[in-house]
């Protein structure tokens, strides 16, 4: 079973290739550059280093946000048009979870999240069970000191995993204290081998049915209806 996953729902690009449950090669950059030009180009040459071809491929992962609307846009019309085209089956993972496996061997409460700007994050709380995480706190789009609030009240220690952890380091341990446990950087950035873990949890879906996971709508979106709602109360 060949298995390629693809990551561009945050600023990280991750790409990995596994081959019956031996992991073969993986590429990972955290840099703020344009996934839709990079995307190609690292399956081609994570292919290429691995020996194998695209027709070669049993099956794809994908990591479906929440995060960026264009990193989650980018990666899974990547996976959705090569698992078309190849005729393979495609399975979306939430981003969240992928990132909570960094936490697999911790024994509390596990809190990946991403920045959604204004004080906002992407968020959600897992348990590490049946060697995978279990969702304790439901995934949600809210503000961090809301979020800090409800965790609060669980009396065991939180992992935090997050790589926007700098911009909100000081509200954790203020609200937390010896309680919060952030570990060293390199924990805060998600593998792309860990989805294709997730993913041999997870239901094939229909290549055409798999959509994004945002959690909220696009501004502009959201800003379009309420135009239209106010256009109908006003009418």
């Amino acid at each position: 079973m060949n298995i390629l996953a693809i990551d561009t729902s945050n600023q990280v690009l991750g790409v990995a290739i596994a081959k019956d449950n031996q992991l073969l090669g993986e590429i990972k950059t955290n840099l703020a550059k344009n996934h839709s030009v990079r995307l190609m180009p690292a399956i081609d040459q994570l292919m290429n280093e691995v020996s194998m071809k695209p027709e070669e491929l049993d099956k794809i992962v994908v990591a479906k946000g929440p995060g960026s609307y264009t990193g989650v846009r980018i990666g899974l019309a990547t996976a959705k048009s090569m698992a078309w085209a190849l005729r393979v089956p495609v399975i979306g993972v939430s981003s969240l979870e992928v990132l909570a496996y960094q936490g697999r061997f911790f024994n509390g409460l596990i809190c990946p999240f991403f920045d959604a700007r204004r004080g906002l994050v992407f968020s959600a709380a897992y348990e590490w069970g049946a060697e995978q995480p279990v969702e304790k706190y439901k995934e949600t789009n809210m503000l961090m000191t809301d979020f800090l609030d409800a965790i609060s009240e669980e009396e065991k220690p939180v992992l935090f995993l997050s790589p926007d952890i700098e911009l909100y380091r000081d509200k954790i341990k203020e609200k937390l204290g010896d309680r919060a446990i952030i570990p060293a950087f390199s924990f805060h950035v998600a593998d792309a081998s860990h989805l294709i873990v997730a993913g041999t949890k997870k239901q094939v879906e229909s290549t055409h049915a798999l959509t994004p996971n945002y959690l909220r709508l696009a501004e502009a979106e959201a800003k379009w209806i309420q135009q239209q709602k106010d256009q109908q109360s006003n009418e």
